[in-house]
């Protein structure tokens, strides 16, 4: 079977593209740093500059994993650019008569750029006389051809239908973008240069991560049959929240809830008990006291967590019942390493209920009818 070929030895494309995320990470980045400039280059977008330059707008567009990335590219164009941002659901956009200014810009995200939904809010931005940028890891793909101006992911051909390396590119070239557009409007070169430096040590980061895939294996074997999930973070890692909630939906099928953990004591704290475990995604940054306290609410109501934080903070081990580490980085970057243990978490599971983990059921991987 042709197949086990391109499997490189394992056992499925899933795995493998996990494994593959730390060369994605470096393909994302190769070629668009610029360290002594503390800004970032991308070809596709400089006949475009000065347009850029006077953005007063940005509306973000994707389904999905692509949806859920650009939660965290939200924050950070607004906290490193200092411009209005929003994100939108794809197929939402054309149905929102919400202002959308001329000097306003429309990015549309996607794997495949095939996505029907994305396709049409880019038809719908056009009429509206935005311009339209696109993230796509497909060469020659519709959204490719039919934005202003694109910015490739460059992490080859995903196999698996759980997106995994490109969801990680995909965030990390939000942040580039972020930056990008950050150092046309004030923010300092030494500020960039920090930015870039840390960006270039998270394909290390990815490989550290990668090197404890026996730990969350375990893990998985231990939670096998549980059947709910709360999936759960803060700021930048609400997105990685409802990231770690979809993979484990996608592949597991485990019914999982995610969301921003400030919501809980609005609600769904209902829910929590014994049988009702919490991923809680908690790194030592501006929101870590503020997560340390729900996840003391959850364990005071015999709820599980487990937690994923910084390297070298022991508080959380007292508190939780497993703790995940990844390396220490800026908070912007976080859900790039934090997305890592859920996707293993969630592939091992599939594994561990004997799901068809590269085709899960009841899913494709382009989504091309709206």
């Amino acid at each position: 079977k042709s197949g086990a070929a391109d499997l490189g030895g394992f056992p499925h494309f899933m795995l493998k593209e996990i494994f593959e995320q730390p060369q994605a990470l470096r393909d994302t980045m190769r070629g668009r740093l610029v360290l002594d400039e503390g800004t970032v280059r991308f070809g596709g977008l400089k006949s475009f500059e000065e347009r850029l330059r006077s953005l007063d707008a940005v509306t973000l567009v994707g389904m999905g994993t692509a949806g859920f990335t650009w939660l965290a590219g939200e924050y950070a164009i607004e906290e490193l650019a200092g411009i209005p941002t929003k994100r939108e659901v794809a197929s939402e956009f054309a149905f929102r008569r919400s202002a959308q200014s001329k000097q306003g810009c429309l990015i549309a995200v996607s794997q495949s750029g095939e996505t029907a939904d994305t396709l049409n809010a880019i038809r719908e931005a056009k009429r509206r006389g935005m311009l339209t940028l696109g993230i796509v890891n497909v060469t020659g793909s519709s959204i490719a051809r039919e934005v202003d101006a694109g910015i490739y992911n460059h992490v080859g051909p995903e196999t698996a239908v759980a997106s995994t390396k490109a969801s990680v590119s995909q965030v990390l070239l939000q942040m580039m973008f972020a930056l990008y557009l950050a150092r046309m409007r004030g923010l300092s070169k030494s500020e960039g240069q920090t930015l870039i430096k840390e960006m270039q040590k998270l394909p290390t980061y990815a490989e550290k991560i990668l090197a404890s895939a026996g730990d969350i294996k375990r893990l998985a074997k231990k939670y096998k049959k549980t059947e709910n999930f709360f999936c759960l973070g803060r700021k930048y890692n609400v997105s990685s929240a409802l990231e770690g909630a979809l993979k484990l939906k996608e592949c597991s099928y485990i019914h999982v809830e995610g969301g921003n953990i400030a919501e809980l004591k609005h609600g769904p704290i209902s829910l929590i008990d014994k049988n009702f475990p919490s991923i809680v995604i908690a790194p030592k940054d501006s929101m870590y006291e503020k997560n340390k306290s729900s996840i003391q609410e959850i364990k005071a109501r015999k709820g599980l967590v487990i937690a994923i934080t910084t390297e070298g903070n022991k508080e959380l081990a007292k508190i939780a019942d497993t703790v995940l580490y990844i390396p220490k980085t800026l908070e912007m970057l976080t859900p790039i390493l934090a997305f890592i243990p859920m996707q293993l978490f969630a592939y091992y599971l599939a594994v561990e209920r004997g799901n068809d983990v590269d085709k899960p059921r009841n899913l494709a991987k382009s989504v091309t009818v709206e």
